[in-house]
């Protein structure tokens, strides 16, 4: 995926204006893009190299014994998020990152009574930390928070059959199909995690699933916890991994927006 300037701001950018901006951060977790005065920005764009690159995770596994797809270390880097904060609004982006794994053969014990128990293999696991390109659309009167982090965890809290209903109806949807469908998950603090309900908070009551959890959202995104929601990379690189000072295994975002140095207008599209 790729992004562009919006014709409308890219007109602004070329008569003055506005201002083209780039905002590049990474590493720890929490940033905050500064808004002067008297202005607005427009995000628009951003380009996201994940965390977790430039590390190679190996490991050595018996092929008898278990499968060769092993991503208990790289899976950490495999769900990060993105969040920008203006103040009165909140917006969340999950990203699926890919990890390569490759199995060579280490070692063949060719007398062993079973040849497949034999083989051991050297499991080669990488993240793949190609920029991800994303066009947005967020606007800000005052500074935005970026913050970024790690999840590994997405507790499902529950699951329920569907109703059929004149927006759930039966064939096109789950309605009426009798399977046990994820109504909430959970991400976050375990005693107040932010709570993911499906279809939606409404239908969740609508459709006598029970009680409305008091953190119910209708969107889904993690919430800062050391156990069951987002972390910062950076904690990881260092407890587990030591490489603090490792460049390729940071993350890095680089924002493009335009600056208006003047009040906002009522409309802003």
């Amino acid at each position: 995926m790729s992004w562009s300037i919006p014709a409308l701001i890219e007109a602004d950018i070329k008569s003055g204006k506005a201002q083209y901006r780039t905002f590049q951060t990474g590493n720890g977790g929490q940033s905050i893009l500064p808004v002067p005065s008297n202005s607005y920005v427009v995000i628009f764009g951003y380009d996201f190299s994940p965390a977790g690159g430039g590390i190679k995770y190996m490991s050595t596994l018996n092929a008898g014994s278990t499968n060769l797809e092993n991503t208990t270390n790289a899976r950490w880097f495999e769900t990060q998020q993105i969040s920008f904060y203006t103040g009165t609004d909140f917006f969340p982006f999950i990203h699926h990152v890919d990890c390569k794994s490759t199995a060579n053969l280490l070692s063949w014990d060719a007398s062993a009574p079973d040849d497949n128990l034999a083989k051991t293999y050297r499991i080669v696991e990488e993240i793949d930390s190609t920029p991800i390109a994303r066009q947005v659309y967020i606007t800000s009167t005052n500074d935005v928070t970026i913050t970024h982090g790690l999840i590994l965890s997405a507790s499902n809290a529950s699951r329920n059959p569907i109703p059929v209903t004149n927006r759930t109806p039966a064939g096109l949807t789950y309605g009426g199909s009798g399977q046990n469908i994820a109504t909430q998950t959970n991400y976050g603090p375990g005693a107040t995690p932010q709570q993911f309900m499906q279809p939606s908070p409404k239908d969740y009551q609508d459709f006598a699933f029970g009680l409305l959890p008091a953190n119910a959202d209708g969107q889904a995104f993690a919430t800062p916890d050391l156990v069951n929601g987002i972390q910062d990379s950076t904690r990881l690189l260092i407890d587990v991994f030591g490489i603090l000072n490792n460049a390729a295994a940071q993350y890095y975002l680089n924002l493009h927006y335009a600056l208006y140095t003047e009040t906002v207008p009522d409309s802003r599209g």
